[in-house]
């Protein structure tokens, strides 16, 4: 079935007054697994479109908000050690929270974007909470996570300001979901191990040691692409991965790096991208605590974006997941 024909909007609308209805006011919320850099936003008033929840991420009895808590240090030094780590959804009240204030604002709908259901249940959070409010939330798994949810937040914010409706918004940031690839190479796969988020990749742990994995999200989950020997073999082969997929890509095409305790490395990704295919946005930012906190130190992802693909490079691409809206069965 097409992502499209799994899109349901809410049935409840908004009491309005005599006269001509004026243009939808719609605004954007998505979750901090979004990892959206600093400058994101062409300008403030785009910015000012989208409220970003918090993510709750607990080291040890200390339990800390993405976004709200600096959560890096803490993060980093619970995973050197190999202390504890988990991490859960938003409680449905800060969704609650959140739409309450766009209503408050004048807002006339909210477009509720998050990360892949079948890596948390945030998306769930979010229903829970746009059924306990007046203003329509259309609540959109996108499938995707990091920048693979951050392009589709910002296209989507894009939309919104232009005076798109709700039914435009999602759309907007289904299709750009659907055109995102996530590929990642991690030292290990402990981390991922620990926080259950090792799907497919279950088979390579009798070779824990001697693998250096790269990964992908394929319908919303994570399965492994390549078994490499060696860390610099993986980075290299990280780099070949996506400079093809990029290649392979038609129309405009942007770009993420993300990365957790080790952003030189981030940063000569980034910078090698730029040089392989000149014209592509790349972006650069750390990974979110709460994706790091499975991921482990010293991850290095990608998300390619845009363009028309179906190019050169390995399949692997993300498939954009289920989205319904309040009042959906």
């Amino acid at each position: 079935m097409d992502w499209r024909e799994r899109l349901t909007f809410p049935r409840r609308s908004r009491a309005r007054g005599a006269g001509a209805v004026p243009a939808p006011r719609v605004a954007v919320v998505t979750d901090s697994s979004c990892a959206l850099p600093d400058g994101w936003a062409p300008t403030p008033a785009i910015a000012r479109l989208v409220r970003v929840v918090p993510m709750p991420v607990t080291i040890g009895e200390q339990v800390l908000s993405e976004g709200t808590d600096d959560a890096t240090p803490a993060l980093a030094l619970a995973l050197a050690q190999g202390s504890p780590v988990q991490t859960s959804r938003p409680a449905p009240g800060r969704f609650e929270a959140a739409y309450r204030q766009l209503a408050d604002e004048g807002f006339d709908a909210v477009v509720s974007l998050h990360l892949s259901a079948r890596l948390s249940g945030t998306a769930d959070a979010a229903r829970l909470a746009a059924r306990l409010v007046d203003i329509p939330v259309t609540v959109v798994d996108t499938g995707s996570v990091a920048m693979g949810l951050g392009f589709a937040v910002r296209e989507a914010a894009l939309n919104a300001a232009a005076g798109g409706t709700a039914e435009d918004i999602a759309e907007t940031a289904g299709m750009t979901a659907g055109t995102c690839r996530i590929l990642f190479y991690v030292p290990s796969l402990e981390q991922l191990r620990r926080g259950g988020r090792i799907g497919a990749a279950a088979g390579w742990l009798g070779t824990l040691l001697a693998v250096k994995p790269i990964l992908t999200i394929r319908d919303g989950a994570v399965v492994p692409l390549e078994r490499i020997r060696t860390a610099p073999r993986a980075l290299a082969r990280l780099q070949e991965l996506v400079v093809a997929d990029i290649r392979g890509r038609s129309g405009r095409v942007q770009a993420a790096v993300h990365h957790f305790g080790n952003e030189p490395e981030a940063d000569r990704l980034a910078a090698a991208l730029r040089a392989a295919a000149p014209g592509t946005e790349v972006l650069s930012s750390r990974l979110p605590a709460v994706l790091a906190a499975h991921a482990g130190l010293g991850v290095l992802a990608v998300v390619v974006a845009g363009g028309v693909p179906g190019g050169t490079g390995p399949s692997g691409r993300n498939a954009p997941g289920a989205a319904a809206g309040a009042g959906a069965p």
